[in-house]
């Protein structure tokens, strides 16, 4: 997780805050050549909640305040209530588009997640995956950390021995 979570959504810039350590842990897997690219639903569009422009403007923000380090940004605008769509997660239409744009290899890749429906699209396509958090997931994922920091650096010993 790149951003704080404020429980409600966060669209606006006044409400957005980077997690202390983020750049760091980013900067230290994109020094090793990692790609990094963002995934995520972004409901509140469908719902009428925040528009694009707003959500653009969240994520050009994020971006430079971590440095530029992102390769791309990958959203879902849709809400199952308003619109299905195979691109909203734990579908998997999103992480297919990168892994074509960018010619990724699945099985060196990760999937840093928060929630099991980050996970879900990454087991499907023989991604490794990081949960960051306590909870207890149905989807055993590949590793478990509390911070992207302590996840960053986990990846890198894992990488070193495998």
């Amino acid at each position: 997780m790149i951003n704080k979570e404020r429980g409600d959504y966060t669209y606006k810039i006044d409400d957005f805050k980077i997690i202390d350590g983020t750049t760091q842990a980013l900067q230290k897997l994109k020094n090793r050549d990692y790609l990094l690219i963002v995934i995520t639903n972004q409901s509140g569009i469908s719902q009428g909640i925040y528009s694009r422009e707003e959500m653009n403007s969240c994520h050009q923000f994020m971006n430079k305040s971590i440095g530029n380090l992102l390769d791309a940004i990958y959203y879902s605008p849709y809400h199952p209530k308003i619109s299905e769509s195979l691109s909203r997660k734990p579908d998997s239409l999103m992480f297919e588009k990168a892994i074509s744009r960018f010619n990724i290899d699945s099985s060196k890749s990760w999937m840093i997640g928060d929630s099991e429906r980050d996970l879900i699209p990454a087991v499907k396509l023989g991604i490794k995956t990081f949960y960051l958090g306590r909870d207890k997931l149905e989807i055993k994922p590949n590793a478990q950390a509390q911070s992207l920091l302590e996840c960053s650096d986990m990846i890198i010993e894992y990488e070193k021995i495998a």
